[in-house]
């Protein structure tokens, strides 16, 4: 059983979760207007995946006999500069998941709730995962730029994720 400070601390988690699909839903968006198809399947996969990391905690928190509560879900942005920009973006979220991942590590080690650390050790390989890609995709898109053929290539790469 953990604690309630900890049942309320993943609960948020969750919620950044979801609210981290709906941000990579709008993006996928984005690129679908601009007709940059496999950049929208990209952050589509994305949001799935957070969508699985969301109810990955759901179902810890049953485990445990936790009581899951969801949140109103935050707007995301929805107006962007490009490409770069999207993925400037990404990485810095992505930033923001990682930290506040690690200060629910932080709290199950200061609770000695060792089954919460061990659960928590995933989603900390999982962000360094995460991370990388986004940083990777910023680097190319610096090389390449917001336009051209190197945007087009990029894009069918992009768009091969899952494949």
């Amino acid at each position: 059983m953990i604690s309630k400070d900890m049942e309320k601390a993943i609960n948020q988690q969750i919620n950044r979760e979801f609210f981290s699909a709906y941000l990579y839903l709008s993006m996928a968006t984005y690129f679908a207007e601009q007709n940059l198809d496999g950049m929208a399947s990209f952050m589509q996969m994305q949001a799935k995946e957070e969508v699985e990391h969301g109810m990955k905690m759901y179902g810890y928190l049953e485990e445990q006999g936790a009581r899951v509560l969801l949140e109103a879900i935050e707007k995301p942005d929805s107006e962007f500069d490009g490409p770069l920009d999207i993925f400037e973006k990404s990485l810095k979220h992505e930033q923001f998941v990682t930290k506040n991942i690690h200060n629910l590590v932080d709290q199950a080690i200061k609770e000695k709730d060792h089954a919460t650390k061990s659960f928590l050790d995933w989603f900390v390989t999982e962000q360094v995962e995460e991370e990388s890609s986004m940083d990777s995709i910023v680097n190319k898109l610096k090389m390449v730029g917001d336009k051209g053929h190197g945007l087009l290539m990029l894009d069918a790469q992009l768009g091969r994720r899952g494949e």
